[in-house]
């Protein structure tokens, strides 16, 4: 076979693909599951299994292997994959460049955040969206280890995260305190406290999020450098329903003060005055290095360092006067 020959017949590997069959491909092996990448494209099993099939066979090769219930990429699926990666992120970096020759009149913005902070972005959202009504907005709210996910697969523009991931590959811009408190009943014993030693606190039913939060690992943090263990009734991943438990008097626990912002009534809770408290954090704007930033990204978060200042002086610094912050 003549040269010329051997490369169109490579040709009609990458002419038979459809970027349809990649981007269904591309979601099952970061999933390594076919249920799940079809519920992420809105698609049923048997399509995502014979778009994969269709795929294979421009290849030539097997894409995916099946060891007992777990699926492995082979060879030939790992070098679609990162071809397949590598496209999308093309066509990403020419959707931002027309829609940058447009303006802000059709622009999307992707947003991923931790659950704490569906209490500040949709504040932080309302002004923008006044200002911008052309530009399309996705919210993604998840717990943190899911948005890390996300941040891995470049889901979205930006993600609003309190716990930034040990890594160099990613930028993160510092745009507003969020100090973790201890919150009690009103009617609770402590409230008639001025101050809590950590000792006290540790021997007390605690109501804690979930294994692997970012506001967990703060207390744990905290409780380990002297030596504590708390005492942990329950585990519960909504902060809504911590709200609610801790009211219903099961135990007290460890909240952000943003979150407390919802409280329907001012004598259900009260914040404590414990030692080591609050704990200092920060919310952060994070975004991966690598990725060129879509115009209406880079104007939400040039805006989101801007706005949230205000917010600042309704939240001060974590030393102030928390309960008068919580009224203000």
């Amino acid at each position: 076979m003549s040269k010329q020959s051997e490369s169109r017949a490579k040709g009609l590997i990458w002419q038979s693909m459809t970027l349809h069959q990649l981007q269904v491909f591309e979601a099952t092996a970061r999933h390594c599951n076919f249920t799940r990448a079809a519920e992420e494209l809105f698609l049923t099993q048997p399509t995502v299994s014979m778009q994969v099939k269709q795929l294979s066979k421009s290849v030539g090769m097997p894409l995916f292997e099946k060891v007992g219930k777990r699926l492995y990429m082979t060879d030939a699926g790992k070098a679609v994959y990162e071809t397949s990666q590598a496209v999308f992120d093309r066509l990403a970096q020419l959707e931002a460049a027309i829609i940058s020759l447009q303006g802000m009149e059709a622009g999307k913005l992707r947003l991923g955040a931790t659950t704490t902070a569906q209490y500040i972005v949709p504040k932080l959202l309302a002004p923008f969206c006044q200002t911008y009504p052309g530009v399309e907005i996705s919210l993604e709210i998840d717990k943190h280890k899911n948005v890390v996910e996300r941040l891995n697969n470049n889901q979205d523009d930006l993600y609003i995260l309190s716990q930034l991931p040990d890594r160099d590959d990613i930028q993160a811009r510092s745009f507003l305190c969020n100090p973790l408190v201890v919150v009690a009943p009103a009617a609770h014993p402590f409230t008639q406290q001025e101050t809590i030693s950590l000792e006290t606190l540790v021997k007390k039913p605690l109501i804690l999020r979930e294994r692997g939060s970012a506001t967990r690992e703060a207390v744990e943090t905290l409780l380990a450098e002297r030596g504590l263990v708390p005492q942990v009734r329950m585990e519960l991943d909504n902060n809504e329903a911590i709200k609610q438990s801790i009211a219903e008097g099961l135990g007290l626990s460890v909240l952000s003060l943003h979150s407390l912002s919802r409280i329907s009534s001012a004598s259900e809770l009260v914040i404590l005055n414990v030692e080591g408290f609050p704990i200092h954090r920060q919310w952060y704007a994070v975004f991966l290095k690598s990725k060129a930033l879509p115009v209406a990204a880079q104007t939400f978060l040039e805006y989101l360092l801007q706005e949230s200042q205000q917010y600042c002086q309704i939240y001060p610094h974590p030393t102030a006067n928390l309960m008068e912050s919580l009224a203000g």
